[in-house]
């Protein structure tokens, strides 16, 4: 099965996750398929926190791939804060 998951990069006490396409056979920070973004939990400022490509996990959900809860979360954010620039553009 293919998943969508978050892989750790950084260094200790500074997390960094890059967000990937992977079988679910392979490790946490091994070989993977497609990245498809990024999370920086510790970004301050106005250092950016999450970037995906909403239409590339779009395409994977749907011919099969099942992201974790914790990046079912992070798309859902991910959605809200694509929609809010087009909103304001409306207005």
């Amino acid at each position: 099965m293919v998943t969508i998951r978050l892989a750790r990069h950084g260094s200790k006490k500074s997390p960094f996750y890059h967000i990937s396409v992977a079988d679910s056979a392979s490790r946490r920070d091994g070989r993977f398929v497609e990245r498809v973004g990024f999370y920086n939990p510790v970004a301050q400022g106005h250092a950016e926190s999450l970037r995906m490509n909403i239409e590339r996990v779009d395409y994977w959900i749907s011919v099969g791939a099942q992201p974790t809860a914790v990046v079912k979360k992070l798309i859902k954010q991910a959605r809200a804060a694509a929609a809010e620039p087009a909103l304001a553009a409306a207005d």
